[in-house]
């Protein structure tokens, strides 16, 4: 054993999820089932690209008025 050695140290916020990981079992499946929910959806390049086409191209400078 090295004389170096620390213990192993873990933060406030570690110990916290641990220990919330730990009282509910069930909070890794609920996470994983809303991150299905919103963020793993299959992408339609198809429709994607006709909005990007669609979209007009931004003036310079926004919020000037033509004196025109």
């Amino acid at each position: 054993m090295s004389i170096f050695r620390r213990p192993d140290y873990q933060s406030d916020a570690t110990q916290f999820i641990n220990q919330l990981k730990a009282s509910r079992p069930e909070l890794d499946q609920q996470q994983q089932a809303g991150r299905a929910l919103l963020w793993d959806k299959q992408v339609d390049r198809k429709i994607w690209g006709e909005y990007r086409d669609a979209q007009v191209p931004q003036k310079p400078y926004v919020y000037q008025t033509n004196a025109d």
